[in-house]
């Protein structure tokens, strides 16, 4: 009983055939939705899947990962069955110029689902971090892989505060959301980004065009704050973000100018400075 998936009952585990049942359909975007109990990356199992020409909207969740990896390539961990950690393989039309949303996209419609479910407060962090006050509560990780994109999330959902893998993390449950059961929180999720993933689409990736950039913009929790840059060759900006531009970059006024960054790890300065 100790392997048991129901050994704790806080935590139960997800059903693939009533995912399934809930959100494949004729014309939809998801086409087959996988739980694994226990995998290395569901990014890797997803990017594995695309080069053997897996179909757009194929879904891999991991009941438990023990190699999976968040921005920067830093592990990303939780106990089994205590957080959403699930990979989605689209294959978008739009030009690769415009793909750089895709992340975002999905980091927006993780926001909405869990401000709407959990009725908590979460916020962007550029890229596509969320937070609730300056905690993480989840991360996105997008990974290209040849004309595929294999987008990632981890969200913590019923960890302990003693679980939490750093000071700085957070969880449904230790925030007291209204919800922390992990299936109607991964159809939600699954179901907003579908949405706006359509919407972007029938706009050919015009993210002004169809309302993305507006509502990113809306539920930022990094524009109009103070921010320090981590850049690429270690170098650092500090400045105001007043912005995103029409490419998902994120817009930074500092040292009498405004610089716009395609890559980069945002620190949120305190007004203390710290």
């Amino acid at each position: 009983m100790l392997d048991s998936p129901f050994t704790d009952l806080d935590r139960p585990p997800l059903s693939q055939a009533a995912l399934n049942r809930a959100l494949v359909r004729p014309g939809g975007l998801w086409s087959d939705i996988t739980v694994v109990d226990r995998t290395g990356s569901t990014n890797a199992d997803l990017a594995q899947a695309a080069r053997d020409g897996a179909r757009q909207g194929a879904v891999v969740v991991a009941e438990s990962q023990f190699a999976g990896r968040g921005r920067l390539g830093r592990a990303w961990s939780t106990p089994p069955r205590a957080g959403l950690t699930f990979s989605m393989l689209l294959r978008p039309d739009p030009p690769p110029a415009r793909q750089g949303w895709l992340p975002l996209l999905v980091g927006l419609a993780a926001a909405s689902a869990v401000r709407r479910l959990a009725e908590v407060d979460a916020r962007l962090k550029w890229p596509n971090d969320l937070l609730i006050g300056e905690r993480k509560l989840a991360g996105v990780l997008a990974e290209r892989v040849d004309s595929a994109v294999i987008v990632g999330v981890g969200l913590n959902v019923s960890l302990r505060a003693g679980e939490l893998p750093v000071p700085t993390a957070t969880s449904l449950a230790v925030e007291k959301a209204a919800c922390t059961d992990r299936d109607p929180l991964l159809r939600a999720v699954l179901r907003e980004v579908e949405t706006h993933y359509r919407e972007w689409s029938e706009a050919d990736g015009d993210a002004d065009a169809c309302g993305l950039r507006a509502a990113y913009l809306a539920a930022s929790g990094t524009v109009g704050r103070r921010v320090r840059v981590e850049l690429p060759g270690e170098r650092v900006l500090n400045g105001l973000a007043t912005g995103v531009d029409p490419s998902g970059h994120l817009m930074v006024e500092a040292g009498g100018r405004e610089h716009t960054l395609s890559a980069g790890d945002v620190v949120h300065v305190r007004p203390d400075g710290s």
